[in-house]
């Protein structure tokens, strides 16, 4: 998203965007979490026309509302009405998308704890019904994050109980596809389902 700076000395404003860049690989975005990077992506893409794709609001029960004020009102109680689905969804070349992503810290694997029961029972069922459903991992450490299918995930997750107990990147590193972290869009995974569609 662009931002437009105001500077008191009467300059005329310019664009935080900058110019574009011709190497793709950047370290401008390093620090910044993957919701962050992933909202910035997914309002390029509905800027530029390529689709429109939205985090989705966590299902909530407000319980108390404090009105410190009349024009102000602050939530104060509230618990999760049921346990969330997967964190984005929205519509891509005319196809239903919906994904998950997840972040680590670890140097060498994806702990398979990140996910939960219901979250690979959605995917399951949003691919049964023609849907692109997938997975994309971050690596902090490394800047760097990979778009992992739900078959692959699948994989792992059903010999979790007598095997390991993650994905190693190595096997992230052969078998998924990398998506560099670049000036804009952040995470450009829309070339990956690309791939996948053509």
């Amino acid at each position: 998203m662009t931002t437009l700076f105001h500077y008191p000395n009467g300059k005329k404003p310019q664009s935080s965007a900058g110019p574009a860049r011709s190497n793709p690989q950047t370290y401008a975005n390093r620090g910044m979490n993957l919701e962050t990077l992933l909202n910035d992506t997914n309002e390029f893409y509905r800027l530029h026309s390529r689709a429109v794709i939205h985090k989705k609001p966590t299902p909530l029960q407000i319980v108390k509302v404090d009105y410190p004020k009349r024009s102000a009102a602050k939530v104060t109680e509230a618990y999760f009405k049921q346990a969330s689905t997967t964190d984005y969804n929205g519509v891509y070349r005319g196809k239903y998308i919906d994904f998950e992503a997840k972040e680590t810290n670890n140097k060498t694997s994806f702990p398979l704890g990140n996910f939960h029961d219901h979250q690979i029972h959605h995917m399951r069922e949003c691919e049964r019904h023609g849907g692109i459903c997938f997975v994309i991992i971050r690596f902090s450490r490394y800047n760097t994050q990979y778009v992992l299918s739900t078959e692959q995930l699948l994989v792992w997750w059903e010999q979790r109980e007598s095997g390991r107990k993650s994905i190693p990147l190595s096997y992230i590193e052969q078998e998924a596809i990398e998506v560099p972290t670049r000036a804009m869009p952040a995470i450009d995974y829309l070339t990956a389902i690309e791939a996948w569609l053509d």
